[in-house]
């Protein structure tokens, strides 16, 4: 029988798969009469380490991440370059194949940008759901891509995005959308899960906004838990904006080093789910894209939303 403690301390997490991997666990070792009530409470802590959202993710340390807070208000969290594993075998068509890339460290927001810096920058504000938390919506690529230039000269960096073109200078210094590859090397965060939480998806609703739990709407940025390199909403909410075309079959031949998508495309890459997606789409290895819309009157999805990156510093 458990003690009262340990019965406490699980039901607060709500995963029974979390639940009976620590038991599992503590009761190999251990018998109540042995730690009493509080040293089975501690018994459960220490377990937590081990085991999140019911799979093994062990290696992942959630602190040691700089973060650096911008002009703008926004803070930015400096990731570190290194491999990882990009897709998913088990996931859509184009998810797959599931193959090993490297990418060089970077500083990404740690939020999607939000209406209050978007407007203040912009001088409007395109969103559906009008509030200065949540994160800005229904603003196209290319309104993300001028929002990235226009942040780069409000802080004396040199903008990346040639709007003629909208070609990306990756030398430059100044922000810029992520590459597919860097948004889901930073989302995975060391993982190798489903999910950056585990392989419960049960556990989302703790990690993000979808449509389980969104009441089909947006929420404000930074509400639920982040990702073990503390990034916000990495998961639902909104989809995100990379800088990549879209190609349904581009993993079948991406470069394993900083992979930048296809030369040439109809639509760009979305990803990381959003309040109107399921928790299938909500998984680190999902993808989708959309027409980035090329003039100031294009608008996109309510569901549609963005954060920038830039080179890290040497």
């Amino acid at each position: 029988m458990r003690s009262f403690a340990a019965e406490t301390f699980l039901d607060l997490h709500d995963s029974s798969i979390l639940c009976l991997t620590m038991w599992k666990h503590i009761k190999d070792f251990a018998r109540p009469s042995v730690l009493g009530a509080a040293g089975w409470a501690a018994a459960v802590l220490a377990m937590t380490r081990m085991s999140v959202g019911g799979e093994e993710n062990k290696g992942v340390e959630p602190a040691g991440h700089d973060v650096i807070e911008t002009k703008s208000g926004l803070k930015m969290v400096s990731i570190p370059g290194g491999e990882f594993v990009m897709g998913d075998n088990h996931g859509s068509v184009d998810a797959k194949p599931a193959h090993r890339v490297r990418v060089d460290g970077f500083l990404m927001d740690q939020t999607l940008v939000t209406q209050e810096v978007y407007q203040s920058l912009m001088g409007s504000n395109p969103s559906h759901w009008k509030n200065p938390k949540n994160p800005v919506e229904q603003a196209s690529w290319t309104a993300a891509a001028k929002f990235c230039n226009a942040r780069s000269k409000e802080e004396g960096l040199t903008p990346c995005y040639n709007t003629n073109t909208w070609a990306c200078d990756f030398a430059a210094d100044g922000y810029r959308l992520p590459t597919e590859a860097e948004w889901e090397y930073a989302c995975r965060a060391g993982t190798t899960t489903t999910y950056f939480f585990g392989d419960n998806e049960n556990a989302l609703k703790s990690y993000g906004w979808f449509q389980d739990n969104s009441d089909a709407k947006s929420h404000p940025v930074a509400q639920k838990r982040p990702n073990p390199w503390g990034l916000y909403d990495m998961a639902g909410n909104l989809w995100e904006w990379c800088n990549d075309y879209y190609g349904a079959k581009y993993y079948q031949a991406s470069p394993a080093a900083n992979p930048r998508g296809p030369e040439h495309g109809e639509k760009v890459v979305l990803r990381g789910g959003a309040w109107s997606s399921s928790v299938e789409d909500c998984a680190s290895g999902s993808r989708n894209c959309d027409e980035r819309g090329t003039t100031d009157v294009c608008l996109t999805m309510q569901s549609n939303g963005f954060r920038c990156v830039r080179r890290a510093n040497h």
